[in-house]
């Protein structure tokens, strides 16, 4: 069966590289999934400040919810101090530090702040470089008070040396002079102070974190790492800490690394139904057009016994081969894609620039099983009809496509484009980022019923051509209709192609740019503050800042926001679902400074512990005004809070908002992260914030609505991530089509053979084909615009309050110009080709 395979194939190379290219791009696109999806259970950052620790003990950073993938905490967690010098009695272990780490930041002769790694934990106690690897140290330990240590890159960023004195801003108290006692050769690693003064700096001398650490660093005698981390796994079994060695130690240095790994699993996750759902699609047809190519053999091997099992193995067979062929180049593909969109997460800020890729089999694998397996299924399918048939039906209808489209497979066709459509209108009933993600699917889900109805669809379009046709019509449109009418299997399977491209473009965009516009409409029309005012190198606001902005001239109101992570966990139908998600921090007097629409309840009552919450979620999850919920902040602390309000413009402010005071003592620092100023818009009042902002070290003041004015310039991350996952499915939908068409039209040889016998002119061959092309193009872009609209008009009319959707008006045209030029194009060009070869040539070598 093999050999036999192996020898078709070898006269079946030009319909075949239409099923060779599909199963390439769909191995690149399934394996640079897979690396992403591996690299966010595996990858680790590397060991930074912590390379010097044999062992690290750190709270779990990480929510796990019930049957479900962990959920990463943002904010640090700590952990007791007390187990510093338990652990340090432990057998093997040389040195235990306990790690802090609170906002510093240098300040040099210019007034300019020189952040030290990452602002909000870059100060440090002086034990922590027991921690670094080897590091030179210039000078001496911080001696009292008014010591710092710095490492080289801050010091080469402030200018400073061993023995100068320098202003430090640290954990939001004023700046104050320090002297430098030492360089510390640990690019990155931070600000050292003495071990007391970071200790009352860091606020651990008081207050919620009082007796905290970090985490815990033990330095271990060689050789003696695994056997230290076992015995600390035992002693601290059943605390929820997290006892680590090896390559995952560089994941604690930050809290913020855990989410940025479980990111690229949930990216993956999200890419990896759209990816296969086209990937299936596009080989599913190029597969049809391959065995539909070679009916007349298959039928004549029925006619000489073979049997049907035979027949579908035969068609597996020769597919598996090809396949063979193209899946190692798209594996290979699959690693140097995952590296360019793992670059592109890094340049928009998604993942640390540190974070590397895994690179192993295991992807490479997943998508041979997948693609072998996605194979085998569509040839069998495929050829399930001609095998089926009696021997001389089948030799019959080897020459044409079966007379009456199948009833079954248009009423199931029909079906889907229904329930597509119904789902398409969940964006009226949900303003969320959920909602209009149906509209993308929908899409999809009615390109594959168009596929399924389509030869009922063309068929019913040639039949009225052709009535139209009938009379006074030159004779290649006579032919092309007639040639629409007679091969409907065929035209369909091209129609339904080029339209799940325009249809998946127009809805995966318009989806993104709706929900774009309507976010950035949510977000001015809600700010009624014309400033904001943020120490983003300070790690957070001094203290003070709020009370003299609120003293400057012309200020109105001030309040501070902030953001953090709430987890919420909820029934729906009965079974427990988890959501994470972004939530503002907000006082009682945020009303002054933010308008979020409020329809039941009040901001003002933001006290305590109490949240507001968008309309969309109260409707969903039953938590009206009044109603106690449960929700997990980010350092995994667990609280019950009362419903105080709720809002409208969850999809500008996300959909909770917490009090300030539910949030103190959850966050990294505890510091606010900036202050929206209304003002009485008068230039005195810009003048004054201005003056007040260059006083004081590190504040930063920007109008509120310069973000609203760029367009997708500061569109966030996951739009250009959607965007560009838009334009490589594109051109492996556009590659796949143009491959169907050049093998859908090198396989009509024998027909325009038969035509030029007949007395038929090249010219009016290609004459007819170009026809052709124009009703194939014209028919799949109406086909995609009415599968589209509908969509389209309910996300519009959900998100805007209009029936059309937000996005680019020169899409579409484009659109429309690629379909047809590649239609005209890969039908043209293999016509002229097949016209070269003599007539009676190209019958007899059929």
């Amino acid at each position: 069966m093999l050999r036999l395979a192996i020898q078709m194939v070898r006269h079946r190379i030009t319909a075949l590289i239409a099923v060779a290219f599909a199963v390439l791009g769909g191995a690149a696109l399934i394996t640079g999934t897979g690396v992403l999806a591996e690299s966010g259970l595996r990858s680790h950052l590397p060991l930074g400040r912590l390379a010097g620790a044999d062992v690290v003990v750190a709270a779990d950073q990480e929510f796990h919810p019930s049957g479900d993938l962990p959920i990463a905490l943002p904010e640090r967690r700590t952990v007791p101090a007390r187990l510093v010098g338990e652990l340090a009695d432990l057998p093997g272990v040389t040195a235990a530090v306990g790690d802090i780490g609170f906002p510093a930041a240098l300040v040099d002769p210019r007034g300019h702040v020189v952040a030290a790694g990452a602002p909000q934990a870059s100060g440090h106690g002086w034990s922590s470089t027991k921690l670094l690897d080897g590091a030179h140290v210039n000078g001496s330990e911080p001696a009292g008070s008014d010591e710092v240590a710095v490492d080289t890159a801050t010091a080469a960023g402030a200018g400073v040396k061993v023995g100068d004195r320098v202003q430090v801003v640290a954990n939001a108290r004023p700046a104050a002079s320090y002297r430098i006692s030492a360089v510390v050769d640990a690019p990155g690693a931070g600000v050292f102070f003495a071990d007391t003064t970071a200790v009352r700096l860091s606020g651990r001398d008081g207050g919620s974190r009082a007796g905290t650490v970090d985490l815990i660093g033990l330095r271990s005698a060689p050789g003696s790492a695994e056997q230290v981390a076992a015995e600390v796994r035992t002693k601290l079994r059943g605390t929820g800490l997290e006892t680590v060695a090896g390559a995952g130690r560089g994941d604690l240095v930050s809290p913020g690394a855990g989410a940025s790994r479980s990111l690229l699993i949930l990216l993956a996750g999200s890419l990896a139904g759209i990816i296969l759902l086209i990937t299936g699609f596009v080989m599913a047809s190029a597969l049809a057009v391959s065995i539909a190519g070679q009916r007349r053999d298959l039928a004549l091997m029925r006619a000489v016994g073979a049997t049907p099992k035979q027949i579908r193995r035969l068609a597996a067979a020769q597919s598996t081969v090809v396949a063979a062929v193209a899946l190692v180049p798209g594996v290979a593909l699959g690693y140097l894609l995952a590296g360019q969109f793992r670059g592109l997460l890094a340049d928009r800020g998604v993942v640390p620039l540190e974070l590397p890729l895994t690179l192993s089999p295991f992807p490479a694998l997943a998508t041979i099983l997948l693609m072998a397996l996605a194979v085998q299924v569509s040839a069998r399918g495929s050829a399930w009809r001609t095998s089926r048939l009696p021997a001389t039906d089948a030799v019959a209808e080897s020459h044409s496509e079966p007379r009456n489209p199948s009833r079954t497979r248009t009423s199931i066709g029909l079906l889907v484009i229904v329930a597509a459509t119904t789902m398409s209108a969940l964006p009226l009933f949900s303003r969320t980022v959920l909602g209009a993600t149906a509209t993308s699917i929908a899409g999809i889900l009615g390109a594959i019923g168009l596929a399924l109805s389509g030869p009922a669809l063309v068929r019913g379009i040639g039949n009225a051509a052709a009535r139209r046709a009938r009379f006074g019509a030159s004779a290649p449109t006579w032919l092309a209709m007639a040639n629409v009418r007679a091969y409907a299997l065929r035209n369909a399977g091209i129609v339904s192609t080029l339209a799940m491209a325009v249809v998946f473009v127009l809805t995966y965009t318009l989806a993104q740019t709706t929900v774009l516009a309507a976010t950035a409409d949510d977000t001015r029309t809600g700010t009624l503050a014309q400033q904001r005012l943020s120490a983003p190198g300070l790690g957070g606001l001094p203290a003070g800042t709020l009370a003299d902005v609120r003293k400057t001239a012309g200020v109105r109101a001030a309040a501070p926001v902030s953001d953090t992570t709430a987890i919420w966990t909820y029934n729906m139908f009965g079974d427990p679902e988890t959501e994470s998600g972004s939530a503002m921090i907000l006082t009682p007097d945020a009303s002054d400074v933010l308008d979020l629409d409020v329809r039941d309840g009040s901001l003002d009552r933001l006290t305590g512990a109490t949240v507001a919450v968008s309309s969309d979620v109260a409707r969903s999850r039953s938590a009206s005004v009044g109603h106690r919920v449960r929700l997990v902040l980010g350092d995994g602390a667990k609280v019950d809070a009362t419903v105080v309000a709720v809002y409208a413009r969850g999809l500008g402010f996300g959909t909770v908002v917490l009090s300030h005071d539910l949030a103190a003592g959850h966050t990294t620092t505890g510091l606010d992260q900036s202050i929206l100023i209304r003002t009485d818009g008068t230039a005195t009042a810009r003048q004054a914030l201005t003056t007040l902002t260059a006083s004081h070290p590190g504040l930063v003041l920007e109008d509120t609505n310069l973000a609203s004015g760029n367009g997708l310039k500061d569109a966030p991350p996951e739009v250009w991530i959607n965007l560009a996952t838009i334009v490589v499915l594109l051109v492996y939908l556009l590659l796949s089509i143009a491959n169907k068409l050049v093998a859908a039209t090198a396989q009509r040889r024998v027909e325009l053979g038969a035509l030029r016998l007949n007395g038929t002119t090249p010219r009016q061959i290609r004459a007819m084909m170009r026809r052709e092309a124009a009703v194939t193009a014209a028919t799949a872009l109406t086909a995609a615009l009415l599968l589209s609209a509908v969509p389209l008009a309910f996300l519009g009319q959900g998100f805007l309050g209009r029936p059309w959707p937000a996005g680019p008006m020169w899409l579409l045209p484009a659109l429309a110009l690629t379909v047809t030029v590649t239609a005209f194009l890969t039908i043209e060009l293999p016509t002229r080709q097949a016209l070269r070869t003599p007539p009676a040539d190209a019958i007899r070598a059929q």
